[in-house]
């Protein structure tokens, strides 16, 4: 039943949205010249898919996960981004190609080992990654693998549709927080 919302509320936010996300792609295309961002991240069943997200860093900075980047390369543009989550909003994409779901795991770069082990101990993988999650919405960020993992691991063992309803509200309503990253 999650991914028929998965699929009905993806298809209807990129439509509906779809002039907003050509507004923040041309503002972001004049602050940062680069306005969307691609990178490999770990899937369900630890397969690799391209994650896509408004730009919120400059060009160039390294791979690595939010908490572990030098805070002076988020720029300003990126910082509004993060605050409202509207960098968020392209995985919407990823949603409706079946590679995420609105609610689930954030998913973690292929360098972020002792995340990866963690979750993969507690099959964390057989779901899908997701925008937001019960870890979102504690403030729980990748920055402690164990709690993270375990967390993620109760969420999918608890998760019912109420709860995948009630962790996109919060998140929207300005509680889910995601990657803490140095302020710069």
């Amino acid at each position: 039943m999650r991914r028929f919302f998965d699929l009905v509320f993806s298809a209807a936010g990129l439509i509906l949205g779809s002039p907003f996300f050509l507004l923040l792609w041309i503002v972001g295309f004049f602050m940062i010249g680069s306005p969307l961002f691609r990178q490999t991240r770990v899937g369900r069943h630890q397969k690799p898919f391209v994650l896509v997200k408004f730009r919120t860093m400059k060009p160039g900075t390294p791979s690595v996960a939010s908490h572990l980047v030098d805070g002076a390369a988020i720029t300003r543009w990126g910082r509004f981004l993060r605050r409202t989550k509207l960098d968020e909003l392209p995985q919407l994409w990823n949603v409706l190609k079946g590679e995420m779901s609105l609610v689930g795991p954030r998913p973690c770069l292929f360098n972020q080992e002792e995340l990866i082990q963690e979750r993969a101990q507690r099959g964390v993988y057989e779901a899908r990654p997701g925008i937001t999650g019960l870890a979102q919405i504690k403030g729980i960020d990748m920055s402690v693998p164990a709690l993270l993992a375990e967390t993620d691991a109760v969420m999918l063992g608890n998760l019912r549709l109420s709860d995948y309803f009630r962790y996109i509200f919060l998140t929207v309503a300005g509680l889910g927080r995601g990657d803490r990253a140095p302020s710069g």
